[in-house]
This record gives C-alpha cells, structure tokens and sequence, in this order.
C-alpha cells in the first residue's frame, strides 16, 4: 500500500488581505460570472470551506472588494476649490472604474451599505456641501454627479459596445445610406474618444452647477465658487 499523501500546503498564511487580492485578481481576469469562492480556493492553495473562515459568505467576500475598490480611490487635497475637488474626485473614481472593468458593474448598482461605504458617502457630501445653498441642492447636486458618473463608467466598462446585438444588425453601409450623421460622427465613439468626451460632460456639469448654484450661495460660499473658475486640474 503506498504511503498516504499529504494535504497540499497553502501557500502562504490565509488572512483576510490575501482573500480579497486573490479574488479581486480573478475577476479582474474572467469576469463576476466566472467567480466562485471553489476557484478562489484553488488560486489560494486551499479548500474553500477555509475562506468561510473568514468570510461567511460569497457576498461577504463581495462586500470586501467594493469596500477595496471605493477605498483605493484618491480624494483630491482639502485646500482646492470646491468643483475643482469634485472634478478630481469624479477623473480618481472613473480611474478606479477602469482598473476593475469586470468588477465595476456590480460597484455601480450595489448599494453603498458597508460602513465603509457609507463613509465614502459621507466623505463625498462633506467635500460638496460648500456648494450647496440648503440639504435639497446637497442631495440634487450629488446625485447629478453620480447619475452622470454610473451612466460613464458603466458605458466604458461593460457598455454599449460590448452590449447584446440585434438578431441581423445593419451594415456599415446601411448606416451610410439611411443614415448619414450617425455614420459621420461614428469615430467619436471609440474608446480611443472616451477620454475627452469623457471631460466634456464633466465640464458641462460642473459649469452648470456654477450657474445654477451660484446666485444661492451666502456669500462665504460663493466665494470658493468663484475661485474654482478657470483653474486648471491635473487628472
């Protein structure tokens, strides 16, 4: 009878840290679909039952990679202006977005619920507030921001391009013929245009707050409004 072989070794001390890294490395290769805590286990070098031992769930695990991903973004320094601030945060998280492509679409309609994310939450208001003449413009101008971000990244990420097709889609040749502005403005679609259609919208949104918001604002706020015009932003 031969001699009885050994249960393979992790490799390396299992914690909470290598879990989320190993899982954040997998989806970031074959997608959420293809994520489950049985192939985590295996790029961890152990059974799966062993990650329950620090995750509960496959949700739990989930929960940790939002809180990883909004964590990892850079909130821009306290002594800029406060569009200026919120444009940097809007091109930081958009850079997050694009480093987890796969991972992405579920951060975009998760519910930010964790106390981490909350924090994140709370972090965004307090940057925004100055801009807000009362707690009704606050909630407006946050969502606007974050409609106008989810809709982005979500296009960029996992979007349009990549989308289900019509069972016969027309021909390019069809577009030319019937019709003729889509085709001409088709190369302003590709990724390699995201990049400034990207800071169009930005800036479009961030000039509408000025004008929108501005004239409500007590002075000491309209001040800070004021400064933020015509700065340049490092992205």
């Amino acid at each position: 009878m031969g001699a009885r072989k050994s249960p393979k070794p992790a490799r390396g001390t299992l914690s909470r840290e290598r879990i989320v890294a190993a899982a954040l490395e997998l989806i970031d290769r074959d997608g959420l679909d293809q994520f489950s805590t049985r192939k985590l286990g295996a790029a961890l070098g152990v059974e799966a039952m062993s990650i329950y031992h620090h995750f509960r769930s496959k949700q739990h695990i989930l929960d940790a990679l939002l809180d990883h991903a909004l964590q990892s973004v850079e909130f821009p320094p306290d002594d800029l202006p406060p569009v200026e601030r919120l444009e940097r945060l809007s091109y930081a998280y958009r850079a997050m977005a694009r480093r987890h492509p796969k991972l992405y679409p579920l951060l975009a309609l998760h519910r930010t619920n964790t106390p981490a994310g909350v924090a994140f939450l709370q972090r965004i208001l307090e940057m925004v507030e100055p801009l807000a003449p009362d707690d009704e413009s606050l909630a407006r101008q946050f969502r606007a921001v974050g409609y106008y971000l989810t809709g982005a990244l979500l296009d960029e990420t996992s979007g349009y391009a990549n989308g289900p097709s019509a069972a016969e889609p027309v021909s390019s040749a069809y577009i030319a013929e019937h019709c003729p502005l889509l085709a001409r403005i088709a190369p302003y679609f590709a990724p390699t245009e995201w990049d400034a259609t990207f800071a169009f919208g930005l800036d479009a949104l961030s000039e509408g707050l000025r004008v929108r918001v501005g004239p409500k604002l007590p002075p000491e706020k309209a001040e800070a409004l004021t400064l933020s015009r015509g700065k340049g932003r490092k992205r």
